[in-house]
């Protein structure tokens, strides 16, 4: 699993645009601050919708500060899944230096 700070992976999604985003959070937080285009999914439910995906496709995870979606990745991996990017620092992260504009919790 690759872990990305925001920065870099803004970078990334702009030159890889079919690029999987997942975020990982309970409902009330994505409904606070997501970044667009991305699937929510809470973490609860992840285990029933990962054959929603392929395995060689490019995803990122997200949560928080990037725990939880860390946690996510690896179970990702321990299935085969071979693209796996981690947002580090999370959707707090992306909003104190990618989008400033976001609301922060």
């Amino acid at each position: 699993m690759i872990e990305m700070k925001a920065t870099e992976l803004n970078e990334y999604i702009a030159k890889n645009p079919k690029t999987v985003l997942i975020d990982v959070r309970e409902t009330w937080e994505y409904n606070v601050a997501f970044i667009k285009d991305s699937i929510h999914i809470p973490i609860s439910e992840i285990q029933n919708r990962m054959h929603d995906f392929d395995e060689h496709e490019n995803i990122v995870f997200i949560c928080h500060h990037g725990v939880r979606s860390r946690m996510v990745g690896i179970y990702f991996q321990q299935n085969d899944f071979k693209n796996i990017i981690n947002l580090s620092g999370g959707i707090d992260s992306w909003a104190k230096t990618v989008d400033t504009a976001m609301a922060v919790y």
